[in-house]
């Protein structure tokens, strides 16, 4: 069961205006289930990309990097799960560019202006003949408020859906920020197995989109982490659809900048901590902050050696207090000249240890306490200078290895 994620509320995923959603049922992996959608954007909108940092990337991630380079404007998404299409060499993007050319048929653009995205199996041939069949279905069912059904329709070991929105004044006139996201498993920062998708009725100039998108996947899906695996399929677009009717915002450092930046970035920092919250057989949801580093890579590298440690993660599901394990972790993480006598370790409000030892006033029975707890922060201090840094990871149970050992069945 997901931790502490309440099922997403409908009143609060937001109509974006030029931008429709259709899901329907293709049977691309099993019959019965939402597997195809297409998000069809009104022509003006602004659209960029994140995607991930495995070399070995899928093939609707190679075409989507290669579309959005092409300077055309971007005018439909089409999203199928059940088959990653990752692994498929030159047949797969040959078969991913086939379904973005019936896509763009049957809308009336070019088949660059349409960027694919697909999860699931690897290694596997996309099935084009069910995804190209349920087109005509998906487009049929293309409505404004069809958040939450896309949510569904993108879900693969996902206990739940994720969708989040947000609505915030800007120049006079009220925006609209409306997201889903879905990944429980292979996640880890730059960018893991997840999809995301967050869309707005602000107007945005193209020229700061993809510094926009950046900033939303650093302080979001960058900082999450669940087993550690970097997938080969990881997308986060971010869509302008420039219907609001407010200045046009040309700077993310603007007072409208800010505004939006932060709404975004609230939205997708919900839908990040989803995936987290609904890890593969995940039964606590970990906050690691570290500070007192001398500068914020340092901090990560020790913040992701905790979140990484399979001997931390499944401490935390045993709820066993073994923490000599966080502090092993912070020791190998990297910095070569840390001074073990500056480290600080605290579990919620438990001083745990302090100057690198064993805190003479700790006792074990309020560590237990607090790794009984389905939500716990990990608090490390480094005592080397003034930067900070926050990553969200969950435990490692037994349910995690039976999902992964039965994934194809």
């Amino acid at each position: 069961m997901p931790v502490n994620l309440p099922l997403p509320d409908v009143a609060t995923l937001f109509p974006i205006a030029g931008v429709r959603i259709g899901v329907t049922e293709a049977g691309v992996r099993k019959v019965g289930r939402k597997d195809l959608t297409v998000v069809l954007l009104d022509e003006g909108a602004s659209v960029s990309g994140v995607f991930t940092s495995n070399r070995f990337c899928a093939a609707p991630v190679q075409l989507c990097r290669e579309h959005l380079a092409s300077g055309q404007s971007m005018r439909a998404l089409l999203i199928n799960t059940g088959n990653a299409n990752a692994g498929t060499g030159a047949d797969g993007l040959a078969r991913a560019q086939s379904t973005c050319v019936a896509l763009a048929g049957k809308l009336g653009i070019s088949a660059q202006q349409v960027l694919p995205f697909s999860t699931g199996v690897i290694m596997e041939p996309l099935p084009i003949d069910r995804i190209t069949a349920g087109l005509d279905a998906a487009i049929a069912d293309a409505r404004l408020d069809n958040w939450l059904k896309a949510a569904q329709g993108i879900m693969t070991t996902d206990t739940q859906p994720k969708a989040y929105g947000a609505q915030v004044s800007i120049g006079g006139k009220q925006i609209s920020v409306s997201g889903i996201s879905k990944g429980a498993g292979m996640i880890r920062p730059n960018m893991a197995t997840m999809l995301g998708f967050i869309a707005t009725d602000a107007c945005v100039s193209q020229a700061v989109m993809h510094e926009l998108s950046l900033a939303l996947a650093e302080g979001s899906f960058n900082r999450v982490t669940v087993d550690g695996d970097t997938s080969t399929n990881d997308s986060l677009v971010v869509i302008a659809s420039n219907k609001a009717g407010n200045p046009e915002i040309t700077s993310l450092q603007s007072a409208d900048g800010q505004a939006l930046k932060a709404a975004m970035l609230g939205v997708a920092r919900q839908l990040a901590q989803a995936i987290v919250r609904d890890g593969e057989g995940a039964t606590k949801f970990i906050t690691v902050q570290v500070e007192g580093g001398r500068t914020a890579e340092e901090c990560r590298k020790v913040a992701y050696a905790i979140a990484h440690s399979p001997l931390v993660k499944t401490a935390f599901y045993a709820s066993d207090p073994n923490l000599g394990r966080i502090l092993a972790a912070v020791g190998y993480a990297g910095i070569d000249d840390l001074d073990q006598t500056g480290i600080e370790l605290h579990l919620d409000d438990v001083h745990v240890a302090t100057r690198g030892g064993r805190n003479p006033s700790y006792r074990e029975e309020d560590g237990q306490r607090v790794m009984k707890q389905s939500e716990i922060t990990v608090r490390v201090g480094l005592g080397r200078g003034a930067a900070t840094e926050t990553v969200w990871t969950c435990d490692f149970s037994h349910e995690y290895v039976t999902i992964n050992a039965d994934y194809r069945s």
